[in-house]
């Protein structure tokens, strides 16, 4: 199939603005991970095709949209502050945080409008997929729940009444896939390291969605040391069932973490996999979603790895 459109049917943010979400040094979101990517994008040769982007930073409307007024609040102050932690102990309050998380969900927010605007086809933000955020309070890392607020503009502001919202991150996407438990209009497909072995513990394979939205939900735990074979087989399940689902809309949160290497997790697939899902998405996107998907970097703690599954996935947004 021809490209749509020659040099920008493929657009990328990347800026300061969004790099600076990290939680400094010493930590494994730490500030390396948005120069990782963009090293990654120039050693596969994909730099001069993509259209780039600057970083946007979000209204409070935005964040309102999914989070309480509350808990927005105690991140700002946080923040400011600079003091102490925003969870349990895994995510502390850096001075600046507040902005540097709404810069996140704003260009997330800017690429979706975009893409439903018709000005690209398909669109990857790197520091971003922060799905452990919950409506009330942080965890994992992850401060606000720049996928769920995505699917809130998709449906509210743009309409759409299928958004499919598929995670091969090594960690369970708790915050997405609980709040939208419930809810046809949301297909959940979500791919992690089984929750015995890995943080939050979440997304047994018998949990399908609730009420009306039972069997709409498909969480895939993958044992430890789960390899490429391993992933492959499982897609080939997941495929057909979001055939069945015929989407409008596909978010893919692409953690890195689930690679071979990664510090904090224990599966080992190579680039391959994220090569196997990205394509697979892309054709599902072309035949239900007039082309319509959206990358988001989403975890990944070691450099190498990022700087190979992030553009694995962007070569398959621009094939």
């Amino acid at each position: 199939l021809p490209e749509i459109m020659t040099n920008s049917s493929v657009a990328i943010i990347t800026g300061d603005e969004i790099a600076d979400y990290h939680f400094g040094d010493e930590h494994p979101f730490g500030p390396l991970r948005h120069q990782a990517f963009l090293d990654g994008l120039l050693t596969a040769g994909l730099s001069s095709r993509v259209e780039y982007l600057k970083p946007v930073e979000c209204h409070l409307q935005s964040l309102l949209s999914f989070h309480t007024a509350d808990y927005i609040e105690k991140v700002k102050h946080g923040s400011d502050s600079g003091l102490g932690y925003l969870d349990h102990g895994d995510t502390p309050a850096r001075q600046g945080i507040y902005e540097a998380a709404s810069f996140v969900v704003g260009s997330v927010i800017n690429m979706l409008d975009r893409i439903m605007n018709k000005q690209f086809r398909r669109g990857f933000v790197p520091i971003a997929g922060l799905h452990h955020g919950y409506k009330d309070h942080c965890s994992g890392f992850c401060i606000f729940n720049d996928c769920a607020i995505a699917i809130e503009r998709l449906r509210n502001h743009h309409q759409l009444e299928r958004v499919l919202y598929v995670d091969i991150d090594a960690h369970h996407g708790d915050g997405v896939f609980y709040n939208y438990e419930s809810d046809v209009g949301v297909c959940v497909v979500d791919f992690h390291e089984d929750g015995q072995y890995l943080y939050p513990g979440t997304g047994d394979a018998d949990e399908t969605g609730t009420g009306p939205a039972k069997g709409f939900k498909l969480n895939i735990p993958m044992p430890k040391f789960a390899k490429d074979e391993d992933f492959a087989a499982e897609w080939a399940k997941a495929e057909q069932f979001i055939r069945s689902i015929k989407p409008q809309f596909i978010i893919l949160q692409c953690g890195a973490d689930s690679m071979k290497g990664d510090p904090i997790t224990h599966l080992e697939y190579t680039e391959s996999s994220y090569r196997l899902a990205s394509q697979s998405l892309c054709k599902i996107a072309d035949e239900f979603c007039e082309g319509r998907i959206i990358g988001l970097g989403g975890g990944g703690y070691n450099m190498e790895n990022i700087s190979k599954a992030w553009p694995a996935v962007v070569a398959e947004l621009l094939r």
